[in-house]
Parts: structure tokens; sequence; C-alpha cells
């Protein structure tokens, strides 16, 4: 039987391999990535149980890191019910994907930042589904646990270091919504 270092080794040498291109073939490196979580999604869920039952809140945990090109790849818990403000990733492209639970992904673009945001739609996420977006146009999501005992995992990509990003509330008066600077904590490395 794999265990689930070696089915998150797998996930973070892919996504590193892809992520040498500037702008890489996010829906083959889903698919690839999704295979590796549909085949050993109980060896993760096993190995990974300690992110699932500390109960710390949310949480960003380190994978793997690259400069030059630049990637990110993070593994998120996410408590019970808990929903994630809306979001941009600072004009990076990106993957988001379950490794244990369910998540609703609900996101909007627009075409400059003088145009109000538009809801372009929902994804409802399971062990191995995945939801991408590229660097342009602007983007922002939300995400919910769609579960209110359990806590959700997911596996991030990104195309650099996502440090510094943006909130959004939506002004009530006006179909535009106010940006708040936000810094993004990482809780630690994840070993492996």
């Amino acid at each position: 039987m794999r265990t689930y270092r070696n089915s998150l080794k797998n996930l973070r040498d892919i996504a590193l391999a892809y992520s040498l291109e500037k702008s890489p073939d996010l829906a083959s490196l889903s698919r690839e990535l999704g295979a590796i979580v549909h085949r050993d999604a109980q060896a993760l869920a096993v190995g990974l149980s300690d992110l699932r039952t500390h109960n710390r809140g949310f949480e960003r945990w380190m994978l793997a890191r690259r400069g030059h090109p630049g990637v990110s790849v993070l593994v998120m818990a996410w408590p019970p019910g808990y929903s994630s403000p809306s979001h941009d990733h600072a004009g990076l492209w990106g993957i988001e994907m379950s490794l244990y639970g369910a998540l609703e992904v609900e996101s909007w673009t627009r075409a400059s930042t003088s145009e109000p945001w538009q809801l372009r739609g929902r994804d409802w996420l399971g062990p191995g589904d995945a939801t991408w977006f590229d660097a342009d146009p602007p983007y922002m999501h939300r995400c919910r646990n769609l579960s209110r005992q359990e806590t959700a995992l997911t596996l991030h990509v990104y195309g650099g270091d996502l440090e510094d990003y943006a909130t959004y509330e939506q002004v009530e008066a006006e179909p535009y919504w106010l940006s708040l600077p936000q810094r993004a904590r990482i809780a630690g490395p994840l070993r492996v």
C-alpha cells in the first residue's frame, strides 16, 4: 500500500514539473494531480488525519516552494462550515483541489479594475476534483467547507508565492467591492 508521504511527494513533484512553464496547462496538471488523489484517497485521509482533527481553525501548510519560475504548493485545512472571505490571488494562476471532504467555490471575474465583479459560477469539489484560474483576467473567489462536522483538506498550486492578496467586501450602495489588503500566514512546513 502506498503511504500518504509518497502520495504527497508525487503531488509535489508533478506540480513542480508542470510549473516550469510560465503558463502551464492547468487542465492537464489538474487531471494528473486528481488521478493521484483518486488512487490514494484513503492513504491521504489517514496520513493527514492530524490536520483534520487538531481543530486549530483554518490553516495553510507549505508542501513546496520554488522561486524561479515561481510556484508554491500548499495543503489547507478548512474547519467544519468555514467560509473564506471573497479574495483574489494577487494576479497568480492557481489550482485548488479537494483532498478530503467537499468544498464549494464561488467565483467572480471582471474585465478591468474599473468594472464591477461579475459572478462566474460555483463549483463543488470532492476528493480529486479541482478548479483553476489563470493569472488574467482579474479573478476572485470564496471557498466554503460544505461539512458541518468534518475538516476538509485541499491542495493548492499557485504560480508564485501568495504572500500578499486582497479580500473584498461588497459595498451595498454600489455594484462594486471594497478591497482590503491581507497577508497570508503559513502554519508551517508539511514534511514528506
